[in-house]
């Protein structure tokens, strides 16, 4: 019986990827910041539910330590806690700055540097990283959520060829919209009442960008589906692609030039 460990699992897509991999037979460590709180999860055999905040590297050792005490073996590491900062760049505050990459950046990093010691021992284990399709493509006022994503997908794909020979592997996925709390507790709004230079067009953008937050947007369970099908591939297959609209604007991508594919974005939020 297999065994994963995903990061965020209190709502979303990490919630939906626990029931996920839980209803098909593993063992999930269901980590959390907040796990006195989670009232289903902690009734469950086979599931453990753990605190581990990703900007506390004491919680992320002590989750994995607890996890390989309670199933013997940690096959699977899902780097999935984020959030986004949306605004005008020049509207961020320097702890705005930190927070985006404390968790969505060193957060990943720390999680996955604690596991390797644990996969190298075992000659193998799978390291799945959430991204986003914006870390392939950028959109106006996601300009700190972007570079978050941008760089996981620079990081997972240099280590997907240092970990071959260690028999790890590497594995990034990339979900369009989801139906999650991101217009809520996971997203952090960039505002300067003093600065008015960018009102206008931060308004704009805003309603067009919440708009198409509740428009083609997937489930969590179809994201759990994707990441399921990364975990038990063993194939070297490095992106995994999730969502009718991340799938529709990669194609367009690859069928545009770069002037053309943003300008239409420059368009659609004009």
């Amino acid at each position: 019986m297999k065994t994963i460990l995903i990061t965020g699992t209190s709502s979303g897509i990490g919630r939906g990827t626990a029931q996920y991999f839980w209803e098909r037979g593993w063992n999930v460590i269901a980590t959390m910041r907040s796990p006195e709180k989670e009232m289903e999860f902690i009734q469950r055999e086979r599931m453990l539910v753990t605190i581990l905040d990703v900007v506390r590297k004491e919680t992320i050792e002590t989750s994995i330590a607890e996890g390989i005490r309670q199933f013997g073996k940690i096959d699977v590491l899902l780097n999935n806690a984020g959030y986004a900062a949306i605004g005008a760049f020049e509207a961020a505050t320097d702890e705005q700055v930190r927070k985006q990459f404390d968790v969505n950046v060193f957060g990943v990093l720390q999680t996955t540097q604690a596991i390797l010691p644990h996969f190298r021992m075992n000659g193998e284990g799978t390291i799945i990283n959430v991204s986003s399709v914006g870390g392939r493509v950028a959109f106006p006022l996601l300009s700190l959520y972007h570079a978050s994503k941008w760089a996981i997908e620079g990081f997972s794909e240099s280590l997907f060829y240092e970990l071959a020979a260690q028999n790890i592997k590497v594995k990034v996925v990339e979900p369009g919209n989801v139906v999650t709390d991101f217009t809520g507790r996971s997203l952090d709004l960039l505002s300067d009442p003093s600065l008015n230079a960018y009102a206008a067009y931060s308004e704009t953008v805003l309603q067009k960008q919440m708009a198409s937050f509740e428009t083609n947007v997937s489930t969590p369970e179809l994201i759990a589906e994707t990441i399921y099908e990364a975990a038990t591939d063993t194939s070297s297959r490095f992106r995994y692609l999730s969502g009718a609209d991340a799938h529709f604007l990669m194609d367009l991508r690859s069928k545009t030039s770069e002037e053309e594919f943003m300008a239409g974005i420059t368009q659609q939020f004009s």
